[in-house]
């Protein structure tokens, strides 16, 4: 009896419940149950060890890293099932559960990383990410697209040598002004340039086929609205890509750059994403800089 009891005393930790409550669903680290669930590594690491310690976890060694897996009778999981509703964030944790196993799978991103940490340290005659960038350009098909928080509209530039369109928006007078008189003396004819807001955009329903945003989101007071507009704007069949900052504590950037939130999370984007309506929404982290704060980029993308 006395186990029995301690079992239930150990499940009623919120904690403690949503840690079961994820190993029965999947074999997990350390790190990963500390992304999953936003706590340090010496609380989640506490956690564990009285949930072994109670024989409702194992662990398993795999060189450096240590796996946990569920031991708990079924008779305690179909208990702590029922008391998941009781538990507000154990609704979040499957979506970060997702996410996490998401990246475990994703061993050829890890390869690409790695030759992109090489990328660039052995010369090689011709190579260059301008000259990748040009070469996927010229791949895109035409598309109407709309640069929202475009600045003073490098990207857009660059897109409107093979979109159909590209609307550049910006809430600036100076930079729409500046980014207008640069498309003029460079005969860009098909990059138009309007004054507006990330939340209002000035762009009719269902008329581009792709809304680009470009460490602009940051910049919203409504992320959630930003990316409800873009979802309007898009044709059914349409696509968004978010590229922003992951979530950062480099407080400097509100007043350096304006910044109103420090970056997303992955999980952050997907909400907005399928929030807004999108589907088939990915996401992922694709560079990371190498000074200090060393700020990672974001890459997110949806469907209409």
């Amino acid at each position: 009896m006395a186990s029995i009891l301690k079992s239930l005393r150990l499940a009623a930790d919120p904690t403690r419940l949503r840690l079961l409550l994820l190993l029965e669903r999947e074999e997990l680290s350390v790190a990963e149950l500390q992304e999953i669930l936003a706590k340090g590594q010496s609380q989640i690491s506490t956690h564990l060890a009285q949930l072994k310690q109670a024989g409702l976890v194992d662990d398993r060694r795999t060189g450096k890293n240590a796996f946990y897996r569920l031991q708990a009778p079924p008779e305690l999981m179909g208990l702590v099932r029922q008391a998941a509703h009781e538990v507000p964030e154990s609704d979040g944790d499957l979506q970060a559960l997702r996410l996490a196993m998401r990246k475990r799978q994703d061993k050829m991103r890890r390869y690409f990383d790695e030759l992109a940490g090489k990328f660039g340290r052995q010369y090689v005659p011709g190579r260059s990410w301008k000259g990748i960038a040009e070469a996927l350009l010229k791949l895109m098909p035409p598309m109407v697209i709309a640069d929202l928080g475009a600045g003073e509209g490098t990207i857009s530039q660059l897109m409107a040598q093979r979109a159909k369109k590209v609307i550049a928006i910006d809430n600036s007078d100076k930079m729409v002004e500046f980014g207008s008189d640069l498309a003029r003396r460079h005969g860009i004819a098909n990059l138009e340039y309007r004054l507006g807001d990330l939340e209002d955009v000035p762009i009719r329903s269902g008329t581009v086929d792709l809304a680009f945003l470009s460490q602009a989101l940051h910049h919203a007071v409504h992320p959630d609205r930003a990316v409800a507009e873009a979802f309007r704007i898009v044709k059914p069949g349409g696509r968004i890509a978010v590229l922003d900052l992951n979530r950062h504590h480099f407080e400097e950037a509100r007043e350096m750059y304006a910044d109103l939130w420090l970056g997303f999370t992955e999980l952050d984007i997907e909400k907005y994403l399928k929030g807004a309506g999108f589907r088939n929404v990915e996401t992922a982290i694709v560079y990371r800089e190498p000074d200090a704060p060393h700020f990672e980029t974001l890459l997110g993308t949806g469907e209409k």
